[in-house]
């Protein structure tokens, strides 16, 4: 087996810098990419500095980069979005304004993908309908909406789509 050639602090802060130059990184897992390189903890600390110093790293900037995206694509509640920012170690003044960053539009339409792709595979009105009824809620709640809002879209694909 081939062993790993070490790979010097310089290169490591480069290799970092191009990758935040290609895509929007935050600070936890660069620092994680670096231990797995074999960095040291003060090698990765001065590098974690040069990124942030020259604006390679921007916690901020990530958070809300990383809301509108899982929003837009992922179709993601805000629960879920602040749970994982808060799992890379995002401060919460960074999550909650990433989260506030959401257009109120996109957010809307994310909650009704969801709901109506769950929808289409369950009856909602045959003799399991309160239980289907509640599956769908769960689902749009574990999807990381708020309670009122999952609520809000059950009772309204309800109403549209009576038999």
């Amino acid at each position: 087996m081939k062993s790993k050639k070490p790979v010097t602090p310089d290169a490591a802060r480069i290799r970092m810098a191009d990758l935040c130059a290609r895509s929007e990184q935050c600070e936890a897992d660069i620092r994680q990419k670096l231990y797995k390189m074999g960095m040291t903890s003060a090698q990765t600390a001065e590098i974690i500095e040069y990124l942030i110093d020259h604006k390679f790293i921007d916690n901020a900037r990530f958070a809300r980069s990383f809301a509108r995206d899982k929003c837009r694509f992922s179709s993601w509640g805000k629960y879920k979005i602040q749970s994982a920012l808060a799992a890379k170690r995002i401060s919460s003044k960074d999550i909650a304004q990433g989260i506030e960053g959401i257009e109120e539009s996109d957010y809307r339409e994310a909650l009704r993908r969801v709901a109506m792709a769950k929808a289409k595979g369950i009856d909602l009105f045959g003799d399991d309908a309160r239980e289907n009824r509640m599956k769908l809620f769960r689902h749009i709640i574990s999807r990381g909406f708020e309670s009122n809002l999952s609520a809000d879209m059950v009772r309204a694909i309800i109403k549209d789509s009576k038999p």
